[in-house]
């Protein structure tokens, strides 16, 4: 399975332009900011989405250090860099949709554009 096919939780570091983007193309999202729950530790925001069988879709490294300390989780997907535009985020995800292997929960997907290159690395936990 893909780590896009997995539903996803947005976190609020997410544009809405791309959570708008994702839900247009057919992706299961649903958005921290959206819910009204701003200012959630990530401890909290990655247990949600564990508890509704999300993956979590986010611009903070920090989902991989609490994943690593042993927190419980169906998958992160980092997008680096973040907090540019949403096209910029927009294009590092069809470079996922294009180019992703197959991941099995729990797995981290990193995804750090420069430019127009895209590098994808996934850790499967």
């Amino acid at each position: 399975m893909k780590a896009l096919d997995f539903p996803l939780l947005a976190d609020e570091n997410v544009h809405p332009d791309v959570i708008l983007f994702l839900r247009e193309a057919g992706f299961d999202v649903n958005s921290v900011s959206q819910q009204g729950q701003f200012g959630l530790p990530d401890t909290q925001v990655l247990q949600q989405a564990t508890e509704v069988g999300r993956a979590v879709l986010t611009h903070d490294s920090d989902f991989g250090g609490l994943a690593l300390m042993g927190a419980q989780f169906i998958g992160i997907i980092y997008i680096r860099p973040g907090h540019i535009h949403a096209d910029f985020t927009i294009q590092t995800i069809n470079a996922i949709r294009e180019n992703a292997p197959d991941v099995t929960p729990p797995f981290i997907l990193v995804a750090e554009r420069t430019g127009d290159v895209v590098k994808i690395r996934v850790r499967q936990l």
